[in-house]
């Protein structure tokens, strides 16, 4: 079950702490491991949220996959989810953390999506345009294929969406075929 305000609360406390214990870095790098893991391993994520498996078993998973990989006060976190029964709420808890830590050194994430792979000048190009629109300094780009696009590109930049797909294009022409915008006028 989502839930935000607890994971905002669990990934603010650990930022907080990683900043007084001057090991923000460290942490991040972590963090992105695991969002890493939860992404790639659907499995792992079951195995959280399971309620059969106990907490000392999940902890064994946890030891075995992060050993001598995640700062200690990475691991200590771990271990207090799993004590506390919210493991389950890792993914959403990395999500959040990664949040705070971006506002807080000033980067804004944005997505790509394009119907094909982008080559490294493209990728570069849109990066400096989008520099060059905005305010933005700082910025994490992450890029997606989604070949349903056909052409063109789908760009998020926090909470605006800019949608510049052939899909998009065909959905508006089909929309404007069955309202019959053009009927009125030929009479």
């Amino acid at each position: 079950m989502s839930n935000p305000r607890l994971a905002g609360r669990y990934a603010k406390s650990l930022i907080d702490l990683s900043v007084e214990k001057n090991q923000l870095e460290e942490v991040y790098q972590d963090i992105k491991l695991l969002q890493s893991i939860c992404k790639s391993n659907h499995d792992f994520v079951n195995i959280l949220k399971s309620p059969v498996i106990t907490a000392e078993k999940k902890e064994q998973i946890f030891e075995a996959i992060m050993k001598d990989k995640v700062n200690p006060l990475t691991s200590s976190f771990l271990k207090l989810l799993i004590n506390k029964t919210r493991e389950s709420n890792l993914p959403e808890i990395v999500k959040s953390f990664i949040q705070y830590y971006n506002k807080l050194k000033g980067i804004q994430e944005v997505k790509i999506t394009t119907a094909v792979p982008m080559s490294d000048e493209l990728r570069s190009a849109i990066l400096q345009k989008i520099k060059g629109s905005t305010s933005i300094e700082q910025i994490e780009l992450e890029t997606s294929i989604k070949q349903e696009l056909i052409g063109g590109f789908t760009l998020e930049i926090g909470d605006t969406l800019i949608d510049a797909s052939v899909l998009r294009d065909l959905n508006d022409v089909k929309k404007q075929f069955k309202s019959n915008e053009y009927i009125h006028s030929i009479r």
